[in-house]
């Protein structure tokens, strides 16, 4: 007799983080809602022994090798968990893919405050017309550096991370500090 698998508490809860930020990226500036606050939900929903991670935050590492990720400099990474950041040249570091292949280019998650500091506006696929958001915990020069990085089709995906919300900025969205 066959039988189907019974997701867990943890699996059941990573389907729904994932399901989120496929959401938060489909519809850029849009707040979604994350069943539990925090980088290790996302590293959950993210990571597998496959990926090659660089985490900012030493509080981190743990939660990324106990998925089995290897973890790896910035410039090596396909999912870089930045933390609080502070200075906006590590988007240098950054995968931004190639002209053959764009999709290498890194998933970028940043800790990040919705309803305070800059206010940006943002259009391209998935904005119907334009959404403008205020983004704080950047640091100076962040979406200048961020328009420098990204050549669509190539640069990197951003997940902007406040406390169990979740804003996504695929490469393809044109953000405007207003």
């Amino acid at each position: 007799m066959l039988t189907t698998p019974t997701a867990d508490a943890a699996e059941r809860s990573a389907n729904a983080t994932f399901d989120a930020l496929l959401w938060a990226l489909s519809r850029p500036g849009l707040p979604r809602q994350l069943p539990q606050a925090g980088e290790p939900a996302l590293i959950a929903a993210l990571v597998d022994r496959e990926c090659h991670v660089y985490a900012g935050d030493p509080l981190l590492i743990p939660v990324v090798t106990q998925c089995g990720a290897k973890l790896v400099d910035l410039p090596q990474a396909d999912h870089a968990f930045l933390g609080g950041l502070t200075e906006p040249e590590l988007l240098r570091q950054l995968r931004c893919g190639s002209d053959l292949y764009p999709d290498d280019g890194a998933t970028v998650v940043i800790r990040a405050r919705f309803g305070t500091g800059a206010q940006v506006r943002l259009t391209g696929p998935g904005v119907n017309g334009a959404v403008d958001v205020q983004i704080g915990g950047l640091p100076d020069g962040f979406w200048a550096r961020r328009a420098e990085m990204i050549r669509y089709p190539m640069g990197f995906d951003m997940l902007l991370l406040d406390a169990a919300q979740v804003i996504g900025l695929p490469r393809s969205t044109k953000v405007e500090v207003l």
